[in-house]
């Protein structure tokens, strides 16, 4: 049936766990019993494994793994990672291992409390603390990018632009919450899969959106499913909650890739002409929508060793739909054939056509300041190293040759590719 409900404040919300896990090994299973066998579409699996794992906090059942109660040498550690959160060099893998693999909870308690936003919103903590569960609970953790520790990153990425002086003297309370809010909520149950796979196999959630920000949507009004269902927000008047509703549903709905050349050319228009007004409410939150746009895609500006990780595991994911579609004999999307789109190449290009003209105008708008140099300066050595592991690929792929010769078609592709 439906999955949405409608709440009094008019916006559909998706039930807390209505999504169709996309279990890998349902999938291989279904071979077995023919379900699929070589059909070129893939069968819409309704499963109950989502709703049940995402809603076991609401029938009483806690997590194993919060049970294990972390030692004070871990809690001490974590406590002091988290005075030094706006540092651009914090690393929220090991954050996560010292909070037990509760980074996105820790982190968001933490902030939600610096900025002081409990205070000014008259929140209680308990069902502060339950929401944030909910959130973090209803991450994939078995994806290899799209998880909450990817979130947590996201949600730290955004704190340190928030203190950025150009914005941070006009910022009001309820844009700092939003934008917290946003990062930690806009991947939320993210399947592991793309939009385009969706559409081509005809999963629901593409009919329910008709193709268009299906997965950005699917975010949003399944973060407005877990602020109704936890009720964090139910003492504010009906028309406070409904701005909110929709305002997170705009900041996270900026964050659909496609939408990518929109902002950018909005900004730059804002930029060239000098009439960003911040005292304006809509200018704010447009800001506040190329924050997390930033914030999203800011691995390639991360410290080597964070880059690197977060470039490795975005590429497994990709790989692994391939693997999927190849399995099912779909046709395999862009950048997710591991024998043809390799990490260096698919970074390079990534940092070259989305991050580079990205970063170039926040560091604009903030005016270059040591934050955006620091990113920049992060980007170009990435960079520079993808570029140097690439090269090694080619060298290893000539040498490998029994030829011992390149031919002219191979030479022709290796210089396509080192060209993005």
């Amino acid at each position: 049936g439906d999955a949405r409900v409608r709440g009094q404040t008019g916006v559909v919300s998706e039930r807390r766990g209505s999504y169709p896990f996309i279990d890998f090994r349902l999938l291989n299973n279904t071979t077995l019993s023919g379900e699929i066998g070589t059909k070129k579409k893939v069968k819409r699996l309704l499963s109950f494994q989502r709703y049940f794992h995402a809603s076991r906090l609401l029938r009483g059942i806690v997590p194993q793994a919060s049970l294990y109660l972390l030692d004070e040498d871990y809690l001490g550690q974590a406590r002091h990672m988290l005075s030094k959160v706006g540092m651009w060099d914090f690393d929220i893998f090991l954050f996560d291992r010292l909070t037990n693999g509760n980074s996105l909870v820790t982190l968001l308690c933490h902030l939600f409390n610096v900025h002081g936003l409990i205070h000014h919103f008259q929140l209680d903590m308990v069902t502060l603390h339950r929401f944030f569960v909910m959130v973090q609970e209803d991450y994939h953790s078995q994806n290899p990018y799209h998880n909450a520790v990817h979130a947590a990153d996201v949600t730290q990425a955004m704190h340190c632009y928030l203190r950025e002086p150009k914005l941070a003297n006009f910022l009001t309370p309820s844009d700092i919450m939003l934008g917290l809010l946003a990062a930690a909520a806009h991947d939320v149950d993210h399947p592991g899969v793309n939009q385009p796979f969706l559409i081509k196999t005809k999963h629901h959630l593409a009919s329910l959106y008709q193709n268009v920000s299906v997965l950005e949507n699917h975010h949003w009004r399944s973060t407005i499913g877990m602020l109704r269902e936890s009720r964090l927000l139910a003492h504010l008047p009906k028309e406070v909650t409904q701005d909110i509703e929709q305002q997170l549903g705009s900041l996270i709905l900026a964050t659909d890739i496609n939408r990518q050349n929109e902002f950018l050319i909005r900004l730059k228009s804002h930029l060239d002409n000098q009439d960003l007004r911040l005292e304006d409410a809509q200018d704010r939150h447009f800001m506040l929508q190329i924050a997390l746009k930033c914030a999203d895609i800011c691995n390639p500006c991360r410290v080597w060793d964070l880059s690197k990780q977060w470039s490795e595991r975005v590429c497994e994911e990709f790989y692994r739909q391939g693997d999927l579609e190849q399995k099912f004999e779909l046709e395999i999307s862009p950048l997710c054939n591991q024998q043809k789109d390799t990490v260096p190449s698919i970074q390079i290009g990534f940092m070259t056509y989305i991050v580079e003209p990205l970063f170039e105008r926040w560091a604009q708008f903030t005016g270059n300041t040591p934050l955006s140099e620091n990113m920049l300066n992060h980007l170009r050595r990435n960079k520079a190293k993808w570029r140097s592991l690439l090269h090694k690929q080619h060298n290893s792929s000539r040498s490998n040759d029994h030829s011992g010769q390149v031919t002219g078609s191979q030479e022709q592709t290796l210089n396509e590719e080192e060209t993005p």
